[in-house]
């Protein structure tokens, strides 16, 4: 069981280094302009992957680009195919990542705090 973790682990961090030069270098979708893919979770079984993505000019156009990513899926599993050697290329499904947006505030808080306290 622990190879399985260990090889999704892996096929996912896969896929997401690859979903990230697709993105930059075979789409031309202006919805995809900026898009960043934070992380990538595999089922077990490797037939599902739910991608995370943010955006570089943030939250207001993630919807425009959760569209663009949606319309894109096939050409990306397509891309995947040939880059990666799996059996079969997983489902891809796009979230936006709002974690990462909240770790972000915490950190500038964090920051402005640190601030007040030296001033």
């Amino acid at each position: 069981m622990a190879s399985q973790v260990k090889r999704s682990s892996r096929v996912a961090e896969g896929i997401r280094e690859e979903l990230s030069k697709l993105l930059t270098t075979r789409v031309r979708d202006p919805r995809l302009v900026g898009v960043l893919v934070s992380r990538v979770v595999l089922t077990d079984d490797l037939r599902s992957a739910k991608v995370y993505f943010r955006l570089l000019a943030g939250k207001e156009k993630a919807d425009e680009a959760q569209t663009g990513l949606e319309r894109a899926a096939g050409m990306l599993r397509k891309e995947l195919a040939g880059s990666l050697d799996l059996r079969v290329v997983p489902e891809l499904r796009f979230y936006y990542d709002e974690g990462q947006e909240a770790r972000d505030r915490i950190d500038a808080l964090l920051a402005e705090v640190k601030r007040e306290q030296k001033g």
